[in-house]
C-alpha cells in the first residue's frame, strides 16, 4: 500500500495540473492588437472562430477617439468623451502620443502647449516629465491618461469576445525613442495587459499588406513604399520581401520576410497642423464680424466648438471646391457662417505641402534605393485623402497612379494582431517574418585601457563603436568584446550619428548618454586565471529585442586554455554532483565549456580583434587537419590490423592476443595526444551595475500608486454605471406602469380606486427619484423598485391570466381529444391474443381523461361566476399541470407500444428416436402448426382445440429452421413485464417499480410546452 502511494500521489498531481492547464490556457485563448494613433484607436481580434476581426465599440463604431474625459469625478471616452472636450477643452485629453515619454522642456512639449494652451501642465519634479493639473489640483502623467485608454479598448475586447483578454500587440510611431517605447510599456503594465511586442506602425501596414500576397515573392527582394500621412505626422518607409529560410522548431521553412529598409519622417507634418491653421482661419474670420466685444481666442469652450467644425471642414473641402462653415452661439449667443473654399485652405498650408516629399527623399537614401526600382507605392492615413498631397505625389513620384489597394484605417490593426496570433500560444499561423530597421543608432563609448595608465596623468583616449548601425535589423543579438581590458571598467551606452536630424527633432531624442554600464570582477577573474590561460577579453552581450528596446544580457571575462582540463579531486566532484542535485551549475564563478567556433560574433571593429580572430581561425583549421590525419592514421591501422587478423586467424590465440595489446596501446597514446591538444573556454561572469540616463522610468511605489489610482477611479466608473442602471429601471417602471394603467385589460382587471392609488403612489415615487441626490446609493432605488413590483404584483397577475387563459383551455381540449382517441385505439388492441396494454394501463389513462374533464368543466363554471378584479379559481399553471398529466401518461403508454417485442413459442425437444422418414413427416407437421399459430379472431373453444394439439404432437425442426424462430422467453423477462406497473389506490396517478433502466418506465416526464 505504501508502494503505491507515490504513484497515486503523482497521477493526482497530474489530473489537477492538466485541469489547470486547459482552465487557465485552453479557454481563454484570444488576443488583440491596438493600433494606438494619435486621433483614432482601432482594436482588432483574434479568437477560435473570428478570424482578424475589428472591435466595435459601445457606439458600434469601428474606431474609436483617442481621448479620455473627466468630468464630475466620471470618466468619458469615444464620441461622449469628444463632445465633452468640445463643451469644457481642459476637462478632455488628446493627442497625448505626441509628448509620452518626453522631458518637460522637449520642443515637442512647447509646441503641443502652444496649440493647446488650456490645459495646465506642470513639471514632474522626480523625473522631469509632464503632468496635467485639474482643477481639482489632481495631476495625471501621460502615461497613466494613456492607460485609461488602453484599459477602455480592452474592455471593448472582452466584450466582443465574451472572454477575458491579456495579450496584445501595441502599434507605435517609427520613430519612437526607447523612452518613449518604455513608457508605453509600463502604461500597458498599469492594467494588467501583458505586451507580446511594440511593433512599429508602418511594419504592421507592411505585414498586412504582405500576408494576403505571399505568392507575389520569391527569392529576388521586391521593394514596394508605404507612404503614411496621419494626425500628427508624416512617415515613408521602403519595404523589402523576400522569401528566406527559417527555422520552425526542428525544420527548416522557406517563407516570406519582410526587411525595413529605409524610412524617413516628419513628426509635425499631419492632419492636426492643417485642422488648426483652419481653426484659427475661422476664428480670424470671426472677429472681423465685431458681433462681440469677447476676444474668441481666449475663450476655450469658443476655441474648441471652432476646431470641431474646423475638422468636419477640413474633411468636406477634400472632395467639395468649398463648404460653408457654421457654427451656432459660437461666443455670446451670436451664430458664426463663413464661406470657405478649397484654395482658400492650400494657402493656408501652402507651406506644409512643401515638405510632403521630404520623408520620400529621406526613405530612398537610407535604404539606397532608387524609384525605378520601388515595385509600388501604397497610400494610407488620413492625409493622403488631400487632392493637393495626391497632385504632389503623383507629380514627384513619376507614376500616374498611386496605390490604394489597403483599408488605411484598419491596416494596421489587422496586421499587428496578425503577429499577436503568432506570437501567442493559442494561435498556429503561417510564418511570415519582420525585421524592422534600427531608427536612432546606438554606439559604445569607452575609455582605452594601457599598461602606463595608472602611473600616468594623461586622460586616456576615448574610443567609440558602433554597436547597432543605422537600419540595423532588429530583433538581434551583438556581443561586443573589449580586448585590452583587464581591469574594471564602465563604458556609455549613446546615440551617435543623428547628422541627419534636424536641430529641433535632434532636442527631442534623450540626451546623448542613454545608459552607464559599470563592470566589476574583471581584475579578480584576471588574477586567477590568466597565469596558465590566453585571454579572449570581456564580452558585453547586447539585445535589441522585437519592442525595439536595448537589453545588455550579461558581461563575462573569456580564457582560454590549451592542454588536458584540470583534474578535479574527489571532494571537488562529490561537491560539483551534490551542487547539480540541489542547484545549478551556473552558480559556479567559472564556466568550462567546448570551445565552439562562430557562436559568438564580436561587435567590436579593431584590427586587433580582427587579427587574433583570422589566427583563432587558421589554428582552428590546423588543429583539424592534425585530427583528420590522426583519424586517418588511425583508421589505416586499424585496416590494417583486420586484414593481419584474416591472414593470421589459424596461427594461435596468442598471436591474436599480441596483436589486441598493440591495437589497444596506439588507441590509448591517440587518445592522450588528443587531451594534450584539447582546446578548453573557461567564462567567468561579471557583475555590472547600470546607470540610465534616459527619462527615469516609474519606481515600484509610483507604479503601484498609479495602478491604485487607475484601480479606484475604474471602480468608481463601475458603481456609476450600476447607479444609472438603477435609476433607469426605476424611471422605466414608473412610467411603464403609468402608461399600462390606462390601458382596456388593466382596467377591466383592477378597480377605480385600485388605479387611482397606484398612480398617486407611482407619482410620489417619481417625485422622490428627482430629489435624490447624484451621490446617493443605488441600494434606495432597487429597493423603491422592488417596493413597486411588490404593490401591483396582483394586478399584474389578474391580467397575465386572463391573456393567456383562452390559450391554455385551448390546448387543454386540444390535449383531451387527442388522449380520447388514444384511448379507443389502446381499447381495441387489448382485445387481441397477446394485449399489449394491461387492464390497469387503460383503467388509468381512461379514470385520468375523466377527471380532467369534470375539473376543466367545475373550475370553468367557478371562474365565471367571479370578477375579473378579484383573485381567479381558474389558474394557467394548474391548466398546465393538466396537460402534463395527461401528455405524460399517453407517451408512456406509446413508448412501451413502441418497444413491445410479442412472445416467442416455446421449442418442441427433438425426438432422438425417430428415423429420417419421420423427421420429414414431423417437419412438415411443424410448419402446418407453425402457420396455425398466427394471432386470429377464432373463438376461445377453438384455440383451446389447438393448444391441446400441440401439446399432443411432437415436432422436429431442422437447424436453419431453429435459427429462424425467436428466443424462448427466460422468467426474468415475464416477471419484469408483469411487475412493471402496478396501480396505486386512491390516486389518479400510478406508481412504477422499476427493475430495469428501460427508457420505457413510467417515471419518465414529459413537459407539455410551456404556457
Amino acid at each position: 500500500m505504501m508502494e503505491s502511494r507515490p504513484g497515486l500521489m503523482l497521477a493526482v498531481t497530474a489530473v489537477i495540473m492538466c485541469f489547470y492547464i486547459s482552465s487557465t490556457a485552453g479557454f481563454n485563448l484570444a488576443v488583440i492588437s491596438i493600433d494606438l494613433g494619435s486621433e483614432y484607436t482601432k482594436i482588432a481580434l483574434v479568437k477560435p472562430g473570428v478570424p482578424m476581426e475589428i472591435v466595435l465599440n459601445e457606439e458600434s463604431s469601428r474606431k474609436t477617439a483617442s481621448i479620455v474625459a473627466m468630468r464630475d469625478g466620471e470618466r468619458h471616452y469615444g464620441q461622449a468623451a469628444v463632445n465633452t472636450g468640445v463643451r469644457f477643452p481642459k476637462k478632455a485629453f488628446w493627442y497625448l502620443m505626441h509628448i509620452v515619454g518626453l522631458k518637460y522642456e522637449d520642443p515637442q512639449v512647447e509646441l503641443y502647449r502652444k496649440r493647446f494652451p488650456y490645459y495646465t501642465l506642470i513639471k514632474d519634479e522626480n523625473r522631469g516629465t509632464v503632468l496635467f493639473q485639474l482643477e481639482d489640483e489632481s495631476v495625471f502623467s501621460p502615461e497613466e491618461l494613456i492607460a485609461m485608454q488602453l484599459e477602455k479598448a480592452k474592455s471593448y475586447a472582452e466584450t466582443f469576445a465574451d472572454q477575458p483578454i491579456k495579450d496584445c500587440v501595441i502599434t507605435v510611431p517609427v520613430y519612437f525613442s526607447q523612452s518613449q517605447r518604455k513608457a508605453i510599456l509600463q502604461a500597458a503594465d498599469m492594467v494588467d495587459l501583458n505586451i507580446l511586442q511594440l511593433l512599429s506602425d508602418n511594419a504592421a501596414v507592411a505585414l498586412n499588406y504582405g500576408v494576403f500576397r505571399r505568392k507575389n515573392f520569391n527569392s529576388t527582394m521586391q521593394y514596394y513604399m508605404f507612404y503614411d500621412m496621419g494626425a500628427t505626422s508624416t512617415t515613408a518607409t521602403v519595404v523589402g520581401y523576400q522569401m528566406v529560410k527559417m527555422k520552425e522548431g526542428t525544420r527548416v521553412e522557406t517563407n516570406p520576410q519582410l526587411v525595413i529598409k529605409g524610412v524617413g519622417y516628419d513628426r509635425n507634418l499631419g492632419g492636426l497642423e492643417v485642422t488648426l491653421r483652419l481653426r484659427d482661419h475661422l476664428a480670424k474670420a470671426f472677429t472681423k464680424t465685431k458681433k462681440t466685444k469677447l476676444n474668441v481666442y481666449e475663450n476655450p469652450r469658443a476655441m474648441g466648438k471652432l476646431f470641431k467644425e474646423a475638422e468636419r471642414l477640413k474633411k468636406v473641402l477634400s472632395a467639395n471646391n468649398d463648404h460653408m462653415a457654421q457654427v451656432e452661439g459660437l461666443l455670446d449667443n451670436e451664430d458664426f457662417r463663413v464661406k470657405v473654399t478649397r484654395a482658400e485652405l492650400e494657402g493656408l498650408t501652402e507651406d506644409l505641402m512643401e515638405r510632403v516629399t521630404k520623408p520620400i527623399e529621406e526613405a530612398l537614401k537610407t535604404s539606397q534605393v532608387t524609384l525605378p526600382e520601388i515595385t509600388e507605392i501604397i497610400l494610407f492615413g488620413g492625409g493622403t485623402r488631400t487632392p493637393k498631397v495626391q497632385t504632389i505625389l503623383t507629380k514627384f513620384l513619376g507614376r500616374q497612379e498611386l496605390g490604394k489597394s489597403i483599408n488605411s484605417d484598419e491596416a494596421a490593426a489587422l496586421g499587428a494582431v496578425y503577429q499577436a496570433a503568432h506570437l501567442g500560444k493559442g494561435f498556429k499561423v503561417k510564418m511570415f517574418g519582420i525585421k524592422e530597421g534600427t531608427i536612432f543608432p546606438i554606439s559604445v563609448e569607452f575609455a582605452k585601457q594601457t599598461a602606463t595608465q595608472e602611473d600616468s596623468d594623461v586622460k586616456p583616449k576615448t574610443v567609440k563603436r558602433t554597436l547597432f548601425a543605422r537600419m540595423n535589423p532588429f530583433p538581434q543579438k551583438k556581443v561586443m568584446t573589449f580586448n585590452k581590458h583587464t581591469k574594471d571598467f564602465s563604458f556609455n551606452v549613446t546615440y551617435t550619428d543623428l547628422s541627419f536630424l534636424s536641430e529641433e527633432e535632434t532636442k527631442s531624442i534623450a540626451g546623448p548618454v542613454l545608459t552607464t554600464y559599470t563592470v566589476s570582477g574583471v581584475d579578480t577573474a584576471y588574477d586567477k586565471h590568466a597565469k596558465d590561460t590566453e585571454s579572449k577579453g570581456v564580452k558585453a552581450h547586447f539585445r535589441l529585442d522585437e519592442s525595439g528596446i536595448l537589453h545588455m544580457d550579461k558581461a563575462e571575462v573569456v580564457f582560454e586554455r590549451q592542454g588536458p582540463a584540470e583534474e578535479e579531486s574527489t571532494w571537488s566532484k562529490i561537491g560539483s554532483t551534490l551542487g547539480g542535485l540541489f542547484g545549478s551549475s551556473s552558480d559556479k564563478e567559472a564556466k568550462i565549456e567546448e570551445s565552439d567556433p562562430g557562436a559568438e560574433v564580436p561587435a567590436e571593429e579593431e584590427e586587433d580583434s580582427k587579427k587574433e580572430k583570422a589566427e583563432e581561425n587558421e589554428e582552428e583549421k590546423k588543429e583539424a587537419e592534425k585530427e583528420e590525419g590522426k583519424e586517418e592514421e588511425k583508421t589505416k591501422s586499424t585496416d590494417k590490423s583486420e586484414e593481419k587478423k584474416e591472414e593470421k586467424k589459424s596461427t594461435g590465440d596468442d598471436k591474436t592476443a599480441k596483436l589486441n595489446e598493440t591495437e589497444n596501446a596506439n588507441a590509448t597514446k591517440a587518445e592522450e595526444d588528443k587531451k594534450a591538444n584539447k582546446t578548453t573556454i573557461i567564462k567567468v561572469d561579471l557583475t555590472s551595475d547600470f546607470s540610465s540616463y534616459e527619462i527615469p522610468q516609474l519606481s515600484k511605489d509610483q507604479l503601484k500608486d498609479s495602478r491604485k489610482k487607475l484601480a479606484d477611479l475604474t471602480a468608481k466608473d463601475k458603481e456609476k454605471k450600476l447607479l444609472e442602471k438603477a435609476k433607469n429601471d426605476l424611471e422605466a417602471f414608473i412610467f411603464d406602469m403609468g402608461d399600462r394603467l390606462s390601458q382596456p385589460l388593466y382596467e377591466k382587471c383592477s378597480t377605480e380606486t385600485e388605479r387611482e392609488e397606484y398612480s398617486k403612489t407611482l407619482s410620489e415615487s417619481s417625485d422622490w427619484m428627482y430629489e435624490q441626490d447624484d451621490d446617493a446609493k443605488k441600494e434606495i432605488y432597487t429597493d423603491k423598485l422592488r417596493e413597486l413590483k411588490k404593490m401591483t404584483r396582483d394586478l399584474e397577475m389578474r391580467v397575465t391570466e386572463m391573456k393567456e387563459r383562452p390559450e391554455a383551455l385551448n390546448a387543454l381540449e386540444a390535449m383531451l381529444n387527442h388522449s380520447i382517441y388514444f384511448l379507443k385505439t389502446v381499447q381495441n388492441l387489448s382485445q387481441i391474443e397477446e394485449p399489449i396494454f394491461t387492464e390497469v394501463e387503460v383503467t388509468t389513462l381512461g379514470k385520468l381523461i375523466n377527471d380532467t374533464i369534470d375539473w376543466k368543466n367545475d373550475t370553468v363554471k367557478e371562474q365565471k361566476k367571479m370578477l375579473d378584479t378579484e383573485k381567479p379559481k381558474l389558474l394557467v399553471q394548474d391548466i398546465g399541470m393538466k396537460i402534463q398529466a395527461l401528455d405524460r401518461e399517453v407517451k408512456y403508454l406509446i413508448n412501451k407500444a413502441k418497444n413491445f417485442r410479442p412472445k416467442p413459442k416455446s421449442k418442441p425437444k427433438k425426438n432422438a428416436t425417430s428415423s429420417a422418414n419421420d423427421t420429414d413427416t414431423n417437419e412438415t407437421v411443424s410448419d402446418d402448426q407453425t402457420t396455425s399459430e398466427k394471432p386470429s379472431d377464432t373463438d376461445s373453444d377453438s384455440k383451446e382445440s389447438e393448444t391441446q394439439d400441440d401439446d399432443d404432437t411432437t415436432t422436429t425442426t431442422t437447424p436453419g429452421t431453429e435459427d429462424e424462430l425467436p428466443p424462448p422467453p427466460t422468467e426474468d423477462t415475464k416477471t419484469e413485464e408483469e411487475d412493471i406497473l402496478q396501480l396505486g389506490d386512491g390516486d389518479d396517478t400510478t406508481t412504477t417499480t422499476e427493475k430495469t433502466t428501460d427508457s420505457t418506465t413510467r417515471d419518465n416526464k414529459h413537459d407539455a410546452g410551456d404556457l
